[in-house]
């Protein structure tokens, strides 16, 4: 069974071991064997350690299924964004959710309150309108809304053994 390395803010939620069980149970149902970012043991939690923990299950992962659902503001989470960056980096399959699909201009337009027409953030910042749920480095891995729609995308490419 392929690994699948599950990059996600979710560690950070109250309910973190919860989500945990239902994506772990999701993979397992979907043939896969996920592995968790907070199921390293390091004792105490170092930041450099956790990182380095995470790298390495990224390394060993045969793909990733990652959350980049806006996570404290309009963007993914970091930390989810590097993970996702270097697995893409290290040649694995990433498939990504995201909570809110639409396009990065609308997305933004709502969040900021800016008019129909505006190009730019309430900073002057051009705004990429590329149709794409997030930057347009990372964008296009964004196929489903929820993790189950993921999984199911992951393992069609998995068997068709097309990128």
């Amino acid at each position: 069974m392929l690994t699948v390395y599950l990059a996600c803010p979710d560690v950070f939620y109250p309910d973190s071991k919860e989500r945990r069980d239902k994506l772990l149970k999701l993979c397992n149902d979907n043939g896969f064997i996920g592995v968790y970012p907070g199921d390293n043991d390091i004792d105490p939690p170092i930041a450099t350690t956790i990182r380095e923990a995470n790298i390495e299950m990224i390394k060993n992962a045969d793909c990733i299924l990652a959350n980049l659902s806006p996570f404290r503001g309009f963007e993914p989470d970091s930390g989810t964004a590097f993970e996702v960056g270097f697995a893409t980096a290290l040649g694995k399959i990433v498939v990504g959710y995201s909570s809110d699909t639409r396009a990065m201009i609308e997305r933004l337009k709502e969040y900021q309150s800016l008019s129909g027409e505006q190009v730019t953030d309430k900073d002057g910042l051009l705004v990429e309108n590329f149709g794409l749920p997030n930057n347009l480095m990372f964008g296009h891995i964004v196929l489903a809304s929820t993790p189950e729609e993921a999984i199911l995308r992951l393992k069609s490419i998995t068997q068709s053994g097309n990128r």
